[in-house]
């Protein structure tokens, strides 16, 4: 992916996966959160060996990162996802 349609799916996503600074932590970034999304569906390499290229628990990268980016990613691109009929299916075989 190009760095444009990078930065446009950030644009798109941040309201729903930017979190805040706390006391006790600071926030991973929105940007850092998307990049992290890319690595682990374009390399498919498991959870165990990601954690160790942005150092975040394997924990919090799957149930927290990588499930909330692919909801907020499908949730702003829903209107360009096409679902396929059975005909379409069929015209295709």
């Amino acid at each position: 992916m190009d760095q444009e349609s990078s930065d446009y799916l950030l644009e798109l996503v941040r309201p729903d996966i930017g979190k805040k600074d706390t006391n006790m932590r600071e926030a991973i970034s929105a940007s850092q959160r998307l990049s992290i999304i890319f690595r682990y569906l374009a390399s498919g390499i498991d959870l165990e060996d990601l954690k160790f290229t942005c150092a975040i628990a394997p924990q919090t990268l799957e149930f927290i990162i990588i499930m909330e980016i692919c909801s907020a990613i499908t949730k702003a691109l829903k209107e360009n996802i096409e679902k396929a009929t059975s005909t379409q299916i069929l015209g295709q075989i």
